[in-house]
Order: structure tokens, then sequence, then C-alpha cells
């Protein structure tokens, strides 16, 4: 489709609309900044980590006991480790896990502005970090663009990860919009007045629709637990998305599809509770009272 100068409104009016959503994600935070808040938010210690693969380097933030299960929290499009904060300091899940928030490629302290494509790739660069971790049961949980990154670890590296947690998952490629409005983004003068973090971002999810047409072979694939959590009157991640799951995961007796009536597409922030308790009947635990 030849681009057309009368996109640039609608590009405009795309990118004041998706900064208005995507206003409480947080694309880069430094480790004194998220220390700092996981001090306020009473939790545990943060330590950090890193590590070079594939010619990219991966940092993470982690709270708990590196003697329990892991949970790995894999933030969406735009975002990074610290949208995963609130969990890395919840005193349940502390109780239970070591707690992990990644900075996906191009985000956070993982290279930040150099975005990753391929959401194989994206996956594959998580294998170091789970493999560090895998004496204990990974349980890998995936916001929006996360959904898919799991999704890919879970097809690709069976044995390393024991359930998975997706949560208003981008994975149903026919549900994914358009993207001829995306490219006025790409416009020297727009690229002027759009916040660094939706570039990036922008990047990454033009070519999602192709990338997750590639895994539709391979759900099969994926054998752990899996647990879905949507809501209904999410805007950015279709609730079909969930239908989506149920279909391509027919074959595995573990799913639980949850569908959660008028929420929208941050149920990562404003369900925490239930995702907690999903977590945990995921690591076969029962949450405290």
């Amino acid at each position: 489709m030849k681009f057309k100068k009368r996109y640039i409104p609608l590009g405009l009016l795309g990118i004041l609309l998706i900064v208005n959503q995507f206003g409480c994600m947080t694309a880069h935070e430094s480790e004194s900044a998220q220390r700092e808040t996981l001090r306020k938010k009473g939790g545990g210690e943060a330590q950090f980590g890193h590590y070079k693969i594939n010619g990219r380097n991966i940092h993470y933030t982690f709270t708990g006991n590196d003697s329990l299960p892991v949970v790995i929290m894999v933030h969406g499009s735009p975002g990074s480790s610290a949208d995963m904060l609130d969990y890395l300091a919840d005193s349940t899940l502390l109780q239970h896990a070591n707690i992990v928030a990644v900075d996906r490629p191009g985000f956070g302290e993982s290279d930040y502005g150099k975005a990753e494509t391929s959401v194989q790739e994206q996956a594959a660069v998580l294998v170091p970090l789970v493999e560090k971790f895998k004496h204990q049961k990974v349980i890998m949980v995936g916001h929006s663009y996360g959904g898919p990154v799991i999704a890919r670890f879970a097809m690709d590296y069976p044995h390393l990860v024991d359930g998975l947690v997706i949560v208003a998952g981008s994975i149903d490629p026919e549900l994914e919009p358009p993207t001829w409005w995306k490219r006025p983004f790409d416009l020297p003068l727009i690229r002027l007045i759009v916040p660094s973090a939706l570039r990036i971002s922008n990047r990454e999810i033009l070519p999602l629709r192709a990338e997750l047409e590639k895994m539709r072979p391979d759900w099969p694939k994926i054998v752990c637990p899996v647990s879905v959590i949507q809501g209904t009157k999410d805007d950015l991640v279709p609730a079909g998305n969930a239908d989506y799951a149920r279909k391509m995961l027919e074959g595995n007796p573990n799913v639980s599809i949850n569908m959660l009536e008028g929420e929208n597409h941050f149920i990562i922030w404003s369900k925490k509770a239930l995702i907690v308790n999903e977590i945990m009947k995921t690591m076969n635990l029962e949450t405290a009272q």
C-alpha cells in the first residue's frame, strides 16, 4: 500500500491516542530509581543482573530467595522491568518465589533504543536468564507483547519452563490491527515529537502479525500449564485473543482461560491480586489468606 500524505493527520491522531493509553508504562528506569521504588513499596531488596547474548546486553531486576521457584515477568510494548515492581514487592509472591523482571531488547537497560523485531529472538535472549534459575520451577508471566514472547519461549524451549501466565497477550495474528497508519511514525519531522519509547515500540510491533503467523503451527509444542487472563473491554488487545489461545492449545489438558468482564488492557496492574493468585495456582501453591 503506497504511503500518502493524507495518512499524516491520522498518524498524528494515533500518536496522541497511544501516548494517552500508554502513559502508565515505563520504558526506562535506573537501578537506583527501581531500588527506591521497591523500598517505598516495602518489598525485598532489589538486586540486578545482566548478561550478553547474540550481541545484545540484557538487564534484569530480581527480589526474593533464589532457593524458591522463580517467576519471570516479561513486559509489554513499550515497557520495562520497572512496570513489574509491584510484583517484585508483593508479600505473597515473596513468600513462595524469587521474582525476576527482565528488560526486553531495546527497553530499559537492555540496549535502550535497539529494537528487536523477531519474537523468536526475543524468546532466545531469555535462555541464559532462565537457565540461571532452572534448578527451581520456572513460571513465566507475559503482558501484552510479552505474551507471544513467553509463548514462543515455551514452544522452542519446553524443557526450560514449567508454566505460563499470559496477561492480555497479543497472540492472534488475525486480530493484529493494520499497520498503514503507523507509517507516519517514521517520518523525520514526526519522529521529533514521538516519545522514544513509542518509536522503539513501533519498530517491533509493525512486523508482529507476520511473527505471530510463524508461530501458528508451533502452538502444540506448548506442553506446560497455561493460564490466560484477558479483559473483555480491552481496546488494545481484543478479547478474541483468549479464544485463539483456547483453540490453539486444545490439546493441552492444563489450560485455564480467565475472562474479566468489563476490564481493559491494563489488568496487569489493576487486577494484580487475581494475577498473583493465578501465578500461585500455576506453581501448584495456594494463595496465603
